[in-house]
């Protein structure tokens, strides 16, 4: 079972669509990668390649 990470200030920012963009900040008190492909992520996963850096 995952860890709940509580969102706080800093932790994402809305994008002009009004979507909810976290940040590198957030994924790093996360503490894992998603395989998403996030904007932000600091785990250098490519989502075309579908691997980590």
């Amino acid at each position: 079972m995952k860890n709940y990470v509580p969102i706080e200030d800093g932790d994402y920012y809305l994008t002009p669509e009004g979507y909810r963009c976290f940040t590198e900040q957030y994924h790093l008190k996360r503490g894992y990668c998603c395989a998403s492909g996030c904007r932000h992520c600091p785990y250098g996963f490519n989502k075309n390649t579908l691997k980590k850096k």
